[in-house]
């Protein structure tokens, strides 16, 4: 259990939304007033079920899906509209965050035997329709959360597999690694959300390495911006580059690294580095290889883990794995020729 190092984690990040300011759109308005209020009340409630669970170990559940509906309010499990087997709702979104919350499930379940988020079947609380026009979702360390967008710039978040799983994920990263939401411990984090997100999307369209177009959140980009990501892990920095969000300010090598201290630290910039590893080493062992690897070294990491001793843990873990005939025998140098690919 390792609730302390709980994330107050979004899909579209901080500078996304200052760019959009700048270009006079206004859901930034009401994104930040959200986050700033949200992120006061939660630390209050996180830190009385932290000192809670702290004292004792979870039960086991059965990773129930609970979807609850906003209502367009801030208030999260307003109004429960959908729970495990139950019937289908008359709202799409309510149906469709169900289903992508069971792909998630399914995947971590089938695939590592790893139950929720947590390994103990913690119940999966999702919520929808928050805030007017929200442009964002985000897992805050006990739930997951989605606004509508604003139908331009972007569309509703619950609709894409990838952010559900990009956020779920987060949830993983907390109870295993526990890794920092700050600086490269948290790009690590912001990393790993990346990679599920899009080996779950992946899963689910049938495709390869190869056929993958290895970007995240392209599915919640509105009319305005059709044809642009939030994120490539493919080619890091050239994700979008238009008047609303600015240019993608990814870096794919270390040569170009962010070290300022706007979104903590560069987390979803500096994320670009490994992200590229990833697409290296997948495209040359496939992605469900990778995938394996890249989750066996996650249960390795500590809270403080940067990107040199990620290598470290990494390259380890392609020499037991490949030892076990689990991945291809060449992995632990196709992992080191990728790092040296980025500069690591």
């Amino acid at each position: 259990m390792k609730n302390h190092h709980r994330c107050n984690c979004h899909i579209i990040p901080p500078f996304i939304l200052d760019e959009l300011k700048k270009a006079g759109v206004d859901i930034t308005a009401q994104t930040k007033s959200i986050s700033r209020d949200f992120r006061l009340r939660r630390a209050d409630q996180l830190a009385f079920r932290s000192s809670e669970a702290s004292l004792v170990t979870p039960p086991v559940k059965n990773a129930d899906r609970f979807v609850y509906d906003s209502k367009t309010t801030q208030n999260q499990r307003l109004l429960l509209v959908r729970k495990e087997g139950g019937a289908a709702s008359a709202d799409q979104v309510v149906n469709q965050v169900y289903e992508n919350a069971g792909a998630v499930r399914s995947y971590y379940k089938n695939t590592f035997n790893y139950l929720s988020v947590d390994n103990h079947g913690a119940d999966l609380i999702l919520n929808v329709h928050f805030g007017k026009a929200y442009a964002n979702a985000f897992w805050d360390g006990d739930e997951m959360t989605f606004g509508d967008g604003d139908g331009q710039i972007f569309t509703n978040l619950a609709s894409a597999l990838d952010v559900t799983g990009h956020e779920l994920t987060h949830g993983v990263v907390q109870y295993t690694a526990g890794l920092t939401y700050q600086g490269q411990p948290g790009a690590l984090n912001e990393h790993y959300a990346d990679v599920f997100g899009s080996v779950i999307k992946q899963v689910a369209k049938h495709q390869t390495a190869a056929t993958a177009d290895w970007l995240i959140g392209d599915e919640i980009m509105g009319p305005t911006l059709t044809g642009q990501a939030l994120r490539s892990m493919k080619a890091p920095g050239t994700a979008y580059n238009n008047q609303f969000m600015g240019k993608d300010p990814q870096p794919a090598h270390m040569d170009n690294i962010y070290k300022g201290s706007a979104d903590n630290g560069g987390v979803h910039i500096n994320s670009g580095i490994p992200n590229k590893v990833f697409y290296l080493v997948a495209t040359a062992i496939e992605t469900d290889k990778a995938a394996l690897l890249w989750f066996e070294t996650l249960k390795t990491l500590k809270p403080t883990t940067n990107f040199k001793s990620f290598k470290t843990a990494l390259l380890k873990q392609a020499k037991k794995l490949a030892t076990a005939g689990k991945v291809p025998a060449t992995t632990e140098s196709v992992a080191k020729q990728s790092f040296q690919d980025v500069g690591l």
